[in-house]
């Protein structure tokens, strides 16, 4: 048996999670080792009782190891584990990260410049338009949009980044084959296509639940260096995110929204504890200014002009329609010819590199 199907094993036996098993391989150094192990070596390890034991050294008559070893192989499905290089960076550093990630898609090195956007399931249009634009703005920046999956922000966050032509993941509740919610069947298909990943630790056929959710959750803080929240009551599943964010040192950010509805109460609430209140993706990039490469911003400091960066055809248009004089955000899109999700997108862009600046008003100018 291979390290992987091994730690596939253990994840399939009920009462052995991630922590437990960091207990387990101290003591047996090897996953094949843990299987093997009789109910009385077993029992000396701290954390161990009768019924973990029981489980874990009569594993085969209730894991159906070969059953999900055939699923992972016919769906096209990777799992990844600890010992895989390809194992996502930030995942490692929580303290109870996933045994075994199912893997649907593509996994980038990029992904490790990643940021979580999170928020409602019943929202407003304010709420849909705000998570789109940030997960729009911040794919088009570099970063990669981590997210759920679930209607609301999560849809909205992942369709932002798809518009953009940028990376997504989406982590799931359910089993890598489980479709949740149902209309989102195409969106899921769209993420593997263009590049991004569908990921879980739950096995084939796990259906959702009020478990296994903020189970999930913990990953896609996890696997981020930052959460947005952008709509979320006070007792939400954003919230529980929110604060495993916290726990795991990752900065916190909140949408303000009218005080008037409960959906903007989890994200004031928030901002009153601490979380940077966030008006554009802005607020949150400025942040991460050193993740660009030394030499971008040697340019910048330096007051490199347009010339000495490399420009897209939508950053040259854009640069073309601006002058002297301040221009709002419409006239932009008027004159390129460009969508408005495509201007606000590379007009970010242009800030980040010291070319563009904005004026209250949504209004620019060449920066001088």
């Amino acid at each position: 048996m291979t390290n992987t199907e091994s730690y596939i094993a253990l994840n399939l036996i009920e009462h052995v999670g991630p922590i437990l098993l960091k207990k387990l391989l101290d003591a047996f150094a090897e996953p094949q080792n843990i299987l093997g192990a009789s109910r009385k070596e077993l029992l000396r390890v701290q954390g161990v009782g009768d019924v973990v034991a029981d489980s874990i050294s009569n594993w085969e008559n209730s894991v159906d190891l070969q059953g999900e070893l055939r699923r992972v192989a016919e769906a096209n499905v990777r799992v990844l584990t600890w010992a895989d290089a390809e194992y996502p960076e930030n995942l490692r550093t929580i303290s109870d990260p996933p045994i075994v990630l199912y893997v649907k898609g593509t996994l980038d090195a990029r992904d490790k410049n990643a940021i979580a956007i999170v928020g409602s399931r019943m929202t407003t249009l304010y709420g849909q338009e705000t998570a789109r634009q940030l997960g729009c703005q911040l794919a088009y920046a570099g970063f990669t949009v981590v997210s759920g999956g679930a209607r609301g922000i999560d849809t909205m966050a992942h369709q932002g980044a798809l518009a953009a032509k940028g990376r997504t993941l989406c982590v799931l509740g359910t089993g890598i084959d489980i479709v949740f919610p149902k209309e989102n069947d195409a969106l899921f298909e769209k993420i593997v296509e263009s590049g991004g990943a569908l990921l879980t630790q739950f096995p084939f056929g796990r259906q959702g639940d009020v478990q296994t959710f903020p189970i999930r959750n913990r990953i896609v803080s996890g696997l981020s260096l930052g959460l947005v929240v952008v709509e979320a009551d006070v007792n939400s599943g954003a919230m529980i995110t929110a604060g495993l964010a916290a726990d795991q040192g990752r900065q916190v950010y909140a949408v303000p929204g009218r005080v008037d509805t409960p959906r903007s109460r989890g994200c004031h609430k928030l901002i009153k504890n601490g979380a940077k209140l966030v008006e554009n993706s802005e607020d949150i990039l400025c942040d991460f200014e050193y993740l660009q490469p030394p030499t971008k911003r040697a340019q910048e400091k330096s007051g490199a002009t347009a010339h000495a960066v490399s420009l897209t055809d939508a950053e040259k248009k854009i640069l073309d329609a601006l002058g002297d004089e301040e221009t709002e955000m419409d006239t932009v899109t008027r004159q390129t010819n460009l969508t408005t999700a495509q201007v606000s997108a590379t007009l970010l862009a242009l800030e980040m590199k010291r070319l563009v600046r904005q004026l209250p008003g949504k209004r620019f100018v060449r920066a001088r």
